[in-house]
């Protein structure tokens, strides 16, 4: 059973950091593809970043245009752990950012048609 768990979001002044989580409720899901997504009020549900796995030391990883260096997806199969670091959050920031899991472990893209399961998302709130 996959139960994908967001965490680590919260309200963070523009310029700071933060690091999100995403673990499968303890489960092991070291072999999926993880994508996190965001969505924004009013808008719609965009990709952020994704990452495959490739063997225990190595992962492919897939970012969206915007990104621009500010966001790093990054995974620990000893804990179970997909982590999105976010740096020098800007306003426009603002949003539900989702985890998702492909149980297939296919190429890290950025449709969510692709991925199985959803997380419930955490609320990242950037004040300027």
């Amino acid at each position: 059973q996959v139960q994908l768990v967001e965490s680590g979001g919260g309200l963070v002044q523009a310029g700071g950091s933060l690091r999100l989580s995403c673990t499968n409720s303890g489960r092991t899901f070291s072999t999926y593809t993880v994508g996190w997504f965001r969505q924004a009020p009013g808008k719609e549900r965009e990709f952020v970043a994704a990452i495959k796995y490739i063997n225990w030391s190595v992962s492919s990883t897939n970012y969206a245009d915007f990104v621009k260096g500010r966001f790093t997806i990054s995974r620990d199969n000893s804990k179970n752990t997909v982590y999105l670091q976010i740096d020098n959050l800007k306003p426009d920031d603002t949003a539900v950012y989702y985890c998702a899991a492909d149980v297939h472990g296919g190429r890290p893209v950025a449709y969510g048609s692709a991925y199985d399961y959803w997380g419930q998302g955490t609320q990242v709130t950037v004040s300027s």
